[in-house]
This record gives C-alpha cells, structure tokens and sequence, in this order.
C-alpha cells in the first residue's frame, strides 16, 4: 500500500479546512493510500516533519496557505532528489497565489482529487540565500504585508486585509539603491545600477492576489525567474507614471526593469528585509537567487479555465 503524509494548518484561511478534513482523507483511503495525518502545530512544522519524516512516503499533501507551502517546499529541497517524493497542494489560504498560476481548484475536494488522479508536473524551485521558495522572493514596498498582516485580520476580512494593510505604505516608500547583476540565456552578465522602492524575482502569474502582467509568458517549469524592479520615483510625474505601469501591469514601462533569468544577484547599500513567498526571508544587503529547475514533482489536475471573455477563472463541471 502506497503512504501519504497528509499535513495541514488549520488556522489558515478562515478554517474551512476542517470542515472538509473528513471528506479529504476519504479520497485519498480510497485510492488505497495508508495515511499520516499532520495538523501543524506551531510555525516550521510543516518544513521539520516533511524535512525528517518525508524520504518515507510515496506522497506527501500540504494544505494551508502560502506559509504553508513554503514550509512545504523548503523541507522536500532537504531530501535528496532521488528519494523526494511526489507532492500535492490543497490551497486553504486567504490568496494562494501559486495555486492561482496552475489553476489548482480552491474547493479541497475538487483539489483533493486533482492530486490522486492528475497529472504528473515537475517545478522548478528558487534558491536564495536564506532558503527556498515556490513562486516569489521580494523586497520593498508592499512585500511585508503578507506576515505583517496579522491571521486574525486575513480570517476576518480576506482579501480586504491585505489591501488595508498595503495603503499604510502609499506614501512612506523606502529607497533601495543597489547594484543587480543577472545572466542572460547566453550566458553573459547584466549590470543595473539604480534606486527602486520594490523588487520582485516570480514564477507567478499574481502577488497578493494581484494579476501580473502577461501570465502566457509564465511557465514554472522553464528554469526561468521573471524579475520586475520599480524604480524609485522623484518627482510627482514619476510617481503617477509608476503607479499607472503598475496598475495596468505594463512591464515595458520605462518606470519598471523586467527581464528573464536564472541567477539573479543583488548587491545594496543597506540591510534590506526580503519576504519569501510571503513570509519573512530575512534580512541583509546582499542577496543570490536562483532557480533550480524542475525540482519538485507535483500531482495534480489543472481544473480551472478562463472564461471566454478571458476576465475571470471559472470551475469546471
């Protein structure tokens, strides 16, 4: 019989999740798996049971937010990649952002049986110098308020949370003057020297639920990163010309630094604090990251499709 180490937070989101537990485990005992079952129990759970329990399992299943996942990953990078196992994700959190890029059903059962009867997709993974991370490593302006905003606020308001808590920051906007270097495809290097009040290295097709940019270009699994620096502005004018790249997600805006890369390496004048798929990722001037191709095998069945205006995600029967 087949072993599942079945993990989940049940404080994420607003605790749906335990509503469904019962139904969940009864999909995966009906596609014959013994089961584990993990409710975590403080922070770094999820990374210390899968990091010294998980080269034991033929699957591992994580369902939680986006703390969570990070967990997830960063304990399954501790294993050795001949033995990692197969992993699948139950989004339970308030934005799920990387379940929003592989359209991963964000009803549990739906999602549940995505995984023992989808597909077989293999992710790439980012590197930074102070840990793992699935789809975002950010610093700057509006990148703290994911583990700034507090659980109780994000079960309570959703969404509205995270918005509430980012318009502390619209007219406190830090300067990060640093040095970027990045390689290209051919191998040769990159040098940008500038000031900026975010930047983001993604595999993602939204942050903080936001869409961004073109998400036909995103492809986890390209070992690739997409890097999008905001300059700082000076002057009124370049403040409006950046919040309106942004706001339209135009990334040609010459407001904005966009690129493609494997090995990104930032080089500052002071201790900046970087966010890790939305949890706290440390603090220092330098930082390396980089991606690690198809790292991670993942189950599942992509169940979400674009409608046919292309506006929204809608279910399918």
């Amino acid at each position: 019989m087949k072993k599942l180490l079945f993990i989940f937070n049940p404080r994420s989101g607003k605790e749906q999740i335990k509503n469904k537990l019962m139904e969940i485990l009864d999909v995966f005992a009906a596609a014959d798996y013994e089961l584990t079952v993990r409710p975590t129990q403080c922070a770094k759970d999820a990374y210390v049971t899968i990091a010294n329990k998980g080269q034991d399992y033929d699957l591992i299943v994580a369902a939680g937010g986006d703390g969570t996942l990070n967990e997830s990953f960063n304990g399954l990078m501790k294993i050795d990649r001949e033995q990692r196992p197969y992993f699948g994700y139950i989004p339970a959190g308030t934005v799920n952002d990387f379940a929003t890029t592989l359209r991963i059903s964000k009803n549990p059962l739906t999602a549940a049986k995505g995984i023992v009867n989808g597909n077989k997709f293999w992710c790439d993974v980012g590197k930074a110098d102070t840990g793992y991370f699935s789809y975002i490593a950010a610093f700057g302006a509006f990148t703290s308020v994911p583990y700034e905003t507090s659980q109780e606020s994000k079960n309570a308001l959703g969404n509205i949370a995270y918005v509430l808590e980012g318009i502390k920051n619209l007219t406190n906007f830090e300067d990060y003057p640093m040095r970027v270097e990045y390689k290209k495809k051919d191998g040769s290097v990159v040098t940008i020297s500038d000031s900026f009040i975010v930047g983001m290295v993604c595999n993602t097709r939204s942050v903080g639920g936001m869409p961004l940019g073109n998400d036909t270009a995103i492809d986890l699994q390209d070992g690739l990163f997409e890097t999008i620096l905001v300059r700082m502005p000076k002057n009124p004018l370049e403040f409006q010309q950046t919040m309106n790249a942004l706001l339209m997600r135009d990334l040609t805006s010459e407001r904005l630094y966009f690129f493609h890369s494997n090995d990104v390496k930032f080089y500052g004048e002071k201790e900046v604090s970087w966010t890790l798929d939305g949890e706290y990722g440390g603090t220092c001037k330098d930082m390396s990251v980089v991606n690690i191709a198809k790292a991670i095998k993942l189950k599942y069945k992509p169940v979400r499709k674009r409608s046919p205006l292309n506006l929204l995600d809608v279910e399918e029967e």
